[in-house]
């Protein structure tokens, strides 16, 4: 028996119009007004919206990270996610140095089996490239992980030099991946963080005082230059200032194929508001990059509307407060680095954008679904509403009021980074590949259901 989603308003990246949605299995087969009932299980969507399921393209489930773990792992992160209307996530495979990248692939792999409630793709973190490492990155592209992530901060533990960050650039300009970038000038930030520790200065608000802006920007730079060399694409994750944005904005307005994500975090939190400096409960609000000036703020959201920022993913990297993030009392560089999200993107990202008058519909649904499911090679099986697609569907209550908390979030974390907040907005029911898996706000899907997504290398097709 199919599924019949009536009265409802489909929303797409590129148009919003009344019509039927009918589900077959785990597809969707026909999408226009008027499709007759004909025996079908039929929801009545009256008022509701409906949306593709969301793509959030960074999260960092069970990730090991400073001698701690992030507290959600496959199972309480996807259910979280879902929950709140994001039906995909691109999640971070590890590689350890002097190993393979198959290792890495297999032990994500096991983290995810039996636990993801929704469908995941992995990209592969690049520690090592060593002897076979570019060839590493073949394989991997075979296996469907078709992005990379490197890291230009995090000295000694993360971070690669250029020139392996260009030969990972070179590569991916033949295999068609793409390679994504931490981009903070990890060298320069190291010797401003010894110099603060050696003034005493160990509160968590340092931690966003010793990143400046113009160490991100320059990063940023330097990674686009690399990309520009190497003939290859660039993607710039979680970009938090307007110096960082101006780079981005002047490679595209070039034609480059540079790409840049930010972070609800970024767009609605500042250091005035949240870590003046007053007391260690601002350790909660210690991620990278940091927290910048609010005046950045208004240039991030101009950024999304113009299409200089592709996509808002979370980067969902969460640490209990009370074992975990205490862990840097004395000394700011113990704070494991990460603050959850993953349930709060959607209702965060409408509110504060489309019922402010930020961001329209369509480009609501572009930034948050469609341009992550197409940059990650995912689309159009993820990120639309379109006959053929995965019937990854939310029904969107536009009229529905929530205020998050760390007392009702489902996210494995003690705290919230947008407690109190007020949004209008919130996902009713949601279904992955044709499986109702939230109904007003229970997730009541089975555990482990979730499928690894094996994305497309999309090669040149990067307009």
């Amino acid at each position: 028996m199919a599924l019949l989603i009536q009265n409802g308003t489909v929303v797409t990246a590129e148009a919003t119009f009344p019509a039927d949605v009918l589900v077959e299995g785990t597809t969707i087969r026909e999408v226009r007004a008027g499709i007759p009932a004909d025996g079908h299980t039929v929801v009545d969507a009256s008022g509701l919206l409906v949306l593709p399921g969301g793509v959030d393209a960074h999260t960092h489930l069970d990730m090991p990270f400073g001698g701690t773990t992030s507290a959600d792992d496959f199972e309480t992160g996807t259910r979280a996610a879902a929950i709140g209307g994001t039906t995909t996530i691109v999640d971070f495979a590890i590689q350890a140095r002097g190993t393979k990248m198959r290792s890495a692939l297999d032990t994500w792999w096991k983290k995810a089996q039996g636990k993801a409630c929704i469908d995941y793709g992995l990209h592969m973190i690049v520690t090592d490239l060593g002897t076979s490492g570019l060839e590493d990155m073949d394989d991997m592209v075979r296996e469907g992980v078709a992005s990379f992530k490197l890291f230009m901060a995090y000295p000694n533990v993360l971070m690669v030099d250029d020139a392996t960050i260009f030969k990972a650039l070179q590569q991916t300009s033949k295999n068609g991946a793409l390679v994504c970038m931490h981009a903070e000038n990890g060298s320069v930030i190291d010797v401003i963080v010894q110099q603060a520790l050696a003034e005493g200065k160990t509160a968590p608000v340092y931690h966003a005082l010793t990143r400046p802006t113009v160490a991100e920007a320059e990063a940023v730079q330097r990674a686009i230059a690399m990309a520009e060399i190497a003939g290859a694409p660039v993607y710039i994750v979680h970009l938090s200032s307007e110096d960082a944005l101006n780079q981005v904005r002047e490679a595209r307005d070039r034609g480059v194929p540079a790409f840049a994500e930010t972070c609800p975090q970024y767009l609605l939190l500042s250091i005035e508001d949240q870590m003046p400096g007053k007391s260690f409960e601002e350790a909660k609000y210690v991620f990278t990059p940091p927290l910048r000036e609010k005046k950045n703020q208004v240039k991030l959201w101009d950024g999304l509307k113009d299409d200089h920022l592709q996509v808002v993913s979370t980067d969902h990297c969460p640490f209990c407060f009370a074992d975990q993030k205490v862990l840097g009392k004395d000394d700011f560089t113990k704070i494991p680095n990460g603050g959850p999200g993953i349930e709060n993107r959607m209702q965060l990202i409408y509110h504060h954008g489309v019922n402010a008058g930020r961001l329209s519909l369509n480009r609501f649904v572009e930034i948050t679904a469609a341009a992550p499911a197409k940059i990650f090679g995912m689309y159009p099986r993820k990120g639309t509403i379109a006959a053929g697609s995965d019937a990854d569907i939310v029904l969107w209550d536009p009229k529905a009021e929530h205020t998050i908390s760390a007392a009702t979030h489902n996210m494995r974390v003690d705290y919230s980074m947008f407690e109190g907040f007020k949004v209008q907005g919130n996902a009713s029911k949601v279904y992955s590949r044709g499986e109702l898996i939230v109904d007003d706000g229970r997730f009541i899907g089975e555990t482990g259901r979730g499928k690894y997504l094996r994305r497309e290398a999309r090669g040149g097709a990067w307009s």
